[in-house]
């Protein structure tokens, strides 16, 4: 039935899949979550503390290249629907070490379509409703010049390892639809924002180094351009997507807010200071910007048309870009003590602990 899912989430306790656990388990209650992530440093289980006992809800530490694993888990569970959240998706973290990239976004998502197809393609009569939704990035196109916006028809045009790794696994799902028949959805999304974003990021590294009155580092002239969507408008996307999206096809899921970098950290500056007032230092938090060496092939812009969705599923973002902000920022000051622990690491001791490496 529509109404009754067994969803496999993966990287669930990462920064978008912990918001979209969130959202599930709240707005529909028919759906059972089964979060499979192998909480490395970006994934955090203090994501998802508050609905651990839900009965709903099962928790499983593992990596997706671990074949038995995500076919025991598809037995089991009885799964119709992977949202496939888990990837490396640092493009510095690309740059130094790429191989990582290509094991996870790569490996780890043949791994997960070949469990799909044995499982729902393979003896049994096939289910209805099945849903492989892999959730990919708009850097899959490249970069755009001062004009223009990317649609679902724009040529891949990767320029970093991690766009390059996401742009391979969306060219091996699409190939488990036309090969196999299997029944698969990719959203391409733009730049997400949000609570439980993890530190290394700029919106959240901006605000924890602007309490600490540590430098603001901006790559460049600052003025590469970004299109924010804020993380419960995506999540609330993809659900869209699940429910109504036809298979084979892809959908752009954008904020339509293009900023450029430099007016996202000021904006995060004049935030702090309304709220907080100035530092000790009598200076503005705009104070603490310092431009430093530009990323290797840093994209100069990317903008989404998000036109498919609306107009097929009637999606379109409900936050603006100065609300998202606000609720942004207001979180991580309700939120000092998680941010505390990733930085520290002490999280991941803990889970190594518990759960083994």
């Amino acid at each position: 039935m529509e109404n009754r899912r067994s969803v496999l989430v993966t990287g669930g306790c990462g920064f978008i899949g912990a918001n979209f656990i969130h959202l599930l388990l709240k707005e529909y209650p028919d759906w059972r979550v089964v979060n499979l992530d192998k909480l490395t440093y970006a994934g955090n289980l203090k994501n998802l503390q508050t609905v651990s006992e839900s009965d709903k809800y099962r928790f499983v530490r593992g990596d997706i290249c671990d074949a038995a694993r995500v076919t025991g888990i598809f037995a089991d569970e009885k799964i119709d629907t992977v949202v496939h959240f888990a990837a490396e998706s640092h493009v510095d973290r690309s740059i130094t070490g790429p191989a990582d990239f290509v094991q996870t976004n790569i490996v780890g998502t043949f791994t997960l379509l070949e469990a799909a197809r044995k499982s729902w393609l393979e003896g049994s009569p096939r289910a209805e409703n099945l849903c492989f939704l892999h959730v990919s990035t708009d850097e899959v196109y490249g970069s755009l010049g001062d004009t223009g916006f990317f649609t679902e028809t724009t040529p891949f045009d990767p320029r970093s390892p991690y766009s390059a790794s996401k742009a391979s696994s969306d060219h091996l799902v699409n190939a488990y639809f036309h090969t196999y028949g299997l029944p698969v959805r990719i959203t391409n999304c733009s730049n997400n924002y949000g609570p439980y974003q993890f530190p290394e990021k700029l919106i959240p590294l901006v605000f924890n180094n602007s309490m600490k009155g540590e430098q603001l580092p901006v790559y460049g002239d600052g003025k590469n351009v970004r299109d924010w969507l804020y993380v419960k408008d995506h999540c609330e996307a993809i659900v869209e997507v699940v429910k109504k999206g036809r298979s084979g096809q892809c959908y752009n899921i954008g904020g339509n807010n293009e900023k450029q970098n430099i007016e996202v950290v000021t904006l995060i500056c004049d935030l702090l200071d309304k709220k907080l007032g100035l530092p000790e230092s009598g200076q503005p938090r705009r104070s603490l910007i310092t431009f430093v060496k530009d990323r290797l092939g840093h994209d100069r812009r990317y903008a989404i048309d998000a036109g498919k969705i609306k107009e097929q599923l009637g999606w379109e973002p409900g936050v603006s870009f100065e609300q998202g902000m606000e609720k942004t920022v207001d979180w991580y000051l309700a939120n000092q003590e998680w941010v505390a622990d990733l930085v520290d690491g002490s999280y991941k001791q803990y889970y190594d602990k518990m759960y083994g490496r």
